[in-house]
């Protein structure tokens, strides 16, 4: 005779049945469909940041900002009217992308003009730190 199994126990592979073909095709499918969406909405942001002139030259860019200024205002006052939240004032920014870049290059340049200088310097101080702790 036969033993008989308790109410929680497990049941033998062997007994299983496999999964449908449409739940192994949906669980292989799934990851495939979120690399797309996240592609597609990569490659809208870039394809919208190109087309607006932020990845051309310098004027481009301070074309794109000066658009930017003069449009967030009004959509920000309309999506505030429709919330009829109160929100304070927007401050007036005088900013240059092309100083900014620019100030940006001249730093990373005297960084790396340094760091050979720099790279002496902390070995030696690294050497120098050793050998005290070897005495």
């Amino acid at each position: 005779m036969a033993s008989r199994r308790g109410a929680g126990s497990p049941v033998p592979r062997d007994r299983l049945s496999p999964p449908p073909a449409a739940a192994v095709m949906a669980a292989r499918l799934v990851p495939v469909l979120k690399f797309v969406i996240k592609g597609g909405l990569a490659g809208g942001a870039v394809y919208v940041v190109y087309d607006q002139g932020l990845l051309g030259s310098g004027t481009q860019g301070a074309e794109a900002f000066r658009k930017a200024q003069a449009a967030l205002p009004p959509a920000i006052q309309e999506w505030i009217s429709y919330t009829g939240w109160e929100l304070p004032p927007i401050p007036k920014l005088e900013f240059s992308p092309s100083d900014s870049w620019n100030k940006g290059v001249r730093m990373v340049m005297s960084a790396l003009s340094v760091a050979p200088t720099r790279a002496c310097e902390y070995t030696a101080e690294g050497w120098k730190y050793v050998k005290d702790l070897i005495k």
